[in-house]
C-alpha cells in the first residue's frame, strides 16, 4: 500500500514469500522380521532389517520478497497523498505542480501523436492473437457476451443508480432533468471523449437545467477530469473478463483490489477517446495480469469507449444538479434542477 522505495515501486512490487522450513526427524532402524521364501542359502527364510524414516513436518516462515511488477497501488496513494498536501501547501508547492504539469502535458501529447498509429498497430496486435487462438469463435462469444455485460452494467449505473441518487438527495424527478441534456448525451456518443462534450454540457446545465453558472462552471471542469465512473465500472468488468480468458481464478482479496484500483486509475483518466485502455494496464498489473491481453478488447472498445463516456457525463451533470440543489439557499434567485 505504502511504498518504502518510490523509484523501486516503478518496476517492482513487494510480497511476502512463505519459505518452508523442514524439520527432519532422526532416522531410527527398527527390525521387522519378513520371512521369504526359501532358498538354497536360507531355507527357513531370512530376518529383514528395514530403515524406517518418518515424513518430515513442515513449517513456514514468511519473508519479504519482490516480484516484477510495478507496484501500481501503491504509487497511486503516494501520489494522491502528494496531491494534497501541495494544495494545501499553496504558493510553496506551485513550483513542483508545475513540473507534475509540464510532465503530464508532455506524455499527454505523445499519447495524442501515437493514437493516430493505433489503427495500425491493433490490425496485427489482434490478428496475432486470433492466430494464437485454438478457437477463434468461442473468444468471439466471450468477447459478445463481456461487450453486453458492460453495457448493462453501464446502463444500471445511468438510468438506475444515478438517477436514484439524485432522486433522494433532490426530491425532484431526474428524468426531466436528464431530458435537459439529450444533446449533451449525443455529443458524448459521438465524440467518445467527455473533455470534448464540456461545452455543450455547459450549455445543457445554462439553458435547460437552469444551473447556477457558477456551480456549472466548478463542478463540470471537475468532473469531466476525476469523475470517470463508467470508466471505473468499465475496467473492472474488462479486469474480470481477461483473468476467465486465461483461466485465472481471482480470489476475493484481488476483486476488491481490482475495485479499488479500477477506481483510482479512473480518476487519472484523460477525457480524451479510448483513454481507458491506458489506465487499463494499471488494473491488469496490480492483480497480476498479463497487459499483453489488452488487445483482446481492442475490437470492440471503441463502441463501448462510447457507452461509458456518456455515463461519465450524465454522472457529472447530474452531480452539478445535486450541488445546486443543496446550495440553493446560497443562490435565492437560482433554479436549480427546473427544466423548461
Amino acid at each position: 500500500m505504502v511504498p518504502s522505495n518510490l523509484i523501486e515501486a516503478t518496476f517492482k512490487q513487494y510480497k511476502t514469500d512463505l519459505v518452508p522450513i523442514l524439520n527432519v526427524p532422526t532416522r531410527t532402524i527398527q527390525p521387522n522380521f519378513v520371512y521369504v521364501f526359501p532358498d538354497e542359502s536360507e531355507p527357513k527364510g531370512r530376518m529383514v532389517f528395514l530403515e524406517l524414516t518418518p515424513p518430515p513436518d513442515v513449517t513456514y516462515k514468511t519473508s519479504p520478497g519482490s516480484s516484477g511488477q510495478m507496484n501500481v497501488l501503491g504509487i497511486v496513494i503516494f501520489s494522491a497523498t502528494m496531491g494534497l498536501l501541495l494544495g494545501r501547501m499553496g504558493e510553496r508547492g506551485t513550483p513542483l505542480v508545475s513540473v507534475c504539469q509540464c510532465v503530464n502535458e508532455c506524455v499527454m501529447k505523445i499519447i495524442n501523436a501515437a493514437v493516430w498509429y493505433f489503427p495500425f498497430g491493433i490490425i496485427f496486435l489482434v490478428a496475432g492473437k486470433i492466430l494464437d487462438m485454438q478457437d477463434p469463435s468461442t473468444l468471439g462469444r466471450k468477447l459478445g457476451w463481456y461487450g453486453i455485460t458492460v453495457v448493462a452494467g453501464l446502463f444500471v449505473h445511468g438510468m438506475v443508480l444515478l438517477p436514484l441518487f439524485f432522486f433522494i438527495l433532490t426530491k425532484k424527478n431526474p428524468f426531466s432533468y436528464i431530458r435537459g441534456l439529450l444533446q449533451a448525451m449525443v455529443v458524448a456518443l459521438a465524440t467518445s471523449s467527455s473533455s470534448a462534450t464540456l461545452p455543450i454540457t455547459m450549455k445543457c446545465l445554462l439553458e435547460n437545467c437552469h444551473v447556477e453558472r457558477q456551480i456549472a462552471r466548478f463542478v463540470l471542469p471537475v468532473g469531466a477530469t476525476i469523475n470517470m465512473d463508467g470508466t471505473a465500472l468499465y475496467e473492472a468488468v474488462a479486469a474480470i473478463f481477461i483473468a476467465q480468458v486465461n483461466d485465472y481464478e481471482l480470489d476475493f482479496g484481488q476483486l476488491v483490489t481490482i475495485s479499488i484500483t479500477a477506481t483510482a486509475a479512473s480518476i487519472g483518466a484523460a477525457g480524451i477517446p479510448q483513454a481507458g485502455l491506458v489506465t487499463m494496464v494499471i488494473v491488469l498489473t496490480s492483480v497480476g495480469l498479463p497487459p499483453d491481453d489488452i488487445t483482446l478488447i481492442v475490437a470492440i472498445d471503441w463502441i463501448l469507449d462510447r457507452f461509458r463516456t456518456m455515463v461519465n457525463v450524465l454522472g457529472d451533470a447530474l452531480a452539478a444538479g445535486i450541488i445546486a440543489h443543496l446550495c440553493r439557499k446560497d443562490f435565492p434567485h437560482g433554479g436549480a434542477g427546473k427544466v423548461k
